[in-house]
């Protein structure tokens, strides 16, 4: 039977060293079970950003959860840049993976149609193919002439983490018109996920949510976590990111010692006041 869980019970299904494929701010960043992971004191974790990220990976970057992030760039957009990701790549605490979001895209699609690789354009003559060894450059097999393509390498995650909307009590979750979450979770070992409720029902037998809706089969956990994405915004019900917040923690974010006292604060014993 399908039994929901508290976000700190979610995140202890994260075993040190696992992979997690995690989406944009606006898409669903399962904020709440980042904080969770830094509680659980989480280390040597490998994000995938799908195909960016801001907040939610600078916090757990900062903590000391993250030793490796596959991303095609990590900021906090107009509230300035992410402090602790810019200070992990300086020191060499963070291996960083370039990437650009065409390219995380395509290599999740390769792992969600079971292929080891896919081939894409657009990174010929870019500085990128010399950081990525694992980017291979072929020549197109189907044409005679001179033609190069890059070879992708498929990205199974072993966690596909995401906020959602709702669930039902049958494990399935609606993610809405946010079908780059439905590609992460098919792409992906399994998924973890908060949502902001659920749905008294089959969320498969309703014309309304069947289309929008992750199946079962791709998730092992859900925890409820209402506002699981604040203080990045959460397309449903139109939830605005919470501006005052993250210029607070863009400042404070700074120095080593803002940075802890706001994960104490925020992590350990609750929201940091926006006005603070």
């Amino acid at each position: 039977m399908f039994m929901p869980l508290d976000v700190d019970a979610l995140a202890a299904h994260v075993p040190d060293g696992s992979l997690l494929s995690w989406p944009v701010d606006y898409a669903g960043s399962p904020v709440a079970l980042a904080h969770a992971l830094i509680r659980k004191g989480a280390r040597d974790l490998r994000l995938q950003t799908v195909p960016t990220s801001g907040y939610a990976a600078d916090i757990l970057i900062g903590a000391g959860c993250v030793a490796e992030v596959e991303t095609s760039g990590i900021s906090l957009n107009e509230f300035g840049p992410a402090q602790r990701f810019g200070k992990a790549v300086k020191s060499g605490a963070v291996r960083v993976k370039d990437a650009t979001c065409p390219a995380v895209h395509a290599e999740l699609q390769a792992s969600q149609k079971g292929v080891p690789f896919v081939p894409l354009r657009g990174m010929i003559g870019s500085d990128l193919l010399a950081t990525r060894p694992d980017w291979k450059v072929i020549d197109n097999p189907f044409d005679a002439g001179d033609d190069p393509i890059v070879l992708l390498p498929a990205i199974k995650a072993d966690f596909a983490c995401f906020h959602a909307a709702l669930a039902d009590r049958n494990g399935n979750v609606w993610v809405g018109r946010r079908g780059e979450l439905k590609t992460q979770a098919h792409a992906a070992a399994t998924s973890l996920v908060t949502v902001e409720g659920f749905y008294d029902g089959d969320l498969l037998e309703h014309d309304t949510y069947a289309a929008g809706t992750v199946p079962a089969l791709y998730i092992e956990a859900v925890a409820l976590a209402e506002r699981g994405a604040w203080p990045c915004g959460f397309w449903y019900r139109d939830e605005p990111v919470d501006g005052d917040h993250l210029r607070t923690y863009a400042r404070v974010s700074r120095t080593d010692e803002g940075f802890q006292d706001y994960i104490q604060k925020t992590v350990y014993g609750g929201r940091l006041a926006a006005a603070e």
